[in-house]
């Protein structure tokens, strides 16, 4: 067993005992089980950003063990590969030609300690403006800007108990309105030791209300236009996960690992995750998955992976893919780079 011993192993433990009581009653428990949806703003928070993880339909809280724990479960960065540096790039081919990129990395800053930091952006492209009296287009264009910058840290504090702690700051922007706000995530991780199963508790971005700064012009029948430039304080997707995933059948070379994954987000109903992964020599990657109680209708998701051992480290590619039933098809890749 590893002795708590410092300062911070305190801190993050008497955190992690603290944080949940305070944001459980105030985020979670009030609104279980009413109907809560486009109550929060910053939507692209909530889509997840890693092809494994979509494979398995999100289920991966409890497994997840590389710089996409950063999105999942902070505590996830504890149990990457033991190189020096971890890189991780992420690609997402979303609907209506919109485009996701995150990119990642992590390194190990002590004997138990783990630090990460991550970069997400969405790309929406070029849009028309429509007006009330020109609803085919003004003939100009405007964009939107998302982005997200949050650093990790992370800590062993027994051999089978990790926890993190992810701060970090979001942006959502339109022409002249911008929302800026600061959130926290907060996860462990703990392994059973009976076979391998291990089991999480995730809280994601929780922060306070904020309100969009800028300055708007309204059409206004009576005097032309109106300036606008107070707006109503807009509140975070943030969400509470139980994850538990165990191996169901593990032999020297071929094993098969199952997950189960209650999602409770503060704007939406809750739904349940299921995934399946099967790994060959560590190699060889095959996943699907389900979420049960979605609001559009999907197939199973489904996806590969490779990992590849080389003299610098090594790498990893994996493919993940889902169809929504009204809003077509979701692509993701993953790239990862170990240094040693």
């Amino acid at each position: 067993m590893i002795i708590l011993h410092s300062t911070m192993s305190k801190a993050l433990f008497i955190l992690i005992l603290a944080l949940p009581s305070c944001f459980i009653q105030a985020q979670v428990l009030p609104s279980f089980g009413d109907s809560r949806t486009a109550t929060t703003g910053m939507q692209f928070l909530k889509i997840p950003i890693d092809a494994r993880g979509t494979s398995l339909a999100g289920a991966v809280s409890a497994s997840v063990a590389d710089p996409a724990a950063m999105y999942w479960n902070p505590a996830g960065i504890t149990h990457v590969d033991t190189g020096k540096f971890i890189f991780q790039l992420a690609h997402t081919r979303y609907f209506a030609s919109t485009k996701m990129n995150y990119a990642a990395g992590v390194f190990k800053s002590g004997p138990q300690s783990f630090v990460g930091i991550q970069l997400q952006s969405m790309d929406y492209g070029e849009m028309m403006e429509t007006t009330e009296f020109q609803p085919t287009g003004t003939g100009r264009t405007f964009t939107m800007n998302n982005y997200l910058i949050g650093v990790t840290f992370a800590r062993v504090l027994t051999e089978s108990f990790s926890i993190g702690l992810t701060g970090k700051l979001a942006h959502e922007g339109i022409p002249n309105v911008a929302t800026n706000n600061v959130m926290f995530d907060l996860g462990f991780q703990y392994n059973v030791g009976l076979r391998n199963t291990r089991f999480s508790v995730t809280m994601s971005n929780f922060g306070l209300n904020v309100q969009p700064k800028g300055k708007i012009q309204l059409l206004d029948f009576a005097t032309g236009t109106t300036t606008k430039n107070s707006f109503e304080s807009v509140s975070v997707p943030a969400i509470f996960r139980l994850g538990l995933c165990t191996d169901v059948w593990r032999k020297i070379q071929h094993s098969i690992t199952t997950a189960l994954q209650l999602n409770h987000p503060t704007d939406n109903n809750e739904t349940i995750a299921i995934g399946a992964e099967y790994a060959y020599k560590s190699f060889m990657f095959l996943r699907t998955g389900y979420e049960l109680g979605q609001d559009v209708q999907s197939s199973p998701s489904a996806g590969f992976g490779f990992k590849l051992r080389r003299r610098f480290g090594g790498i990893g590619f994996d493919y993940g893919f889902v169809q929504k039933k009204t809003l077509g098809s979701i692509h993701r890749l993953t790239l990862q780079v170990i240094l040693k």
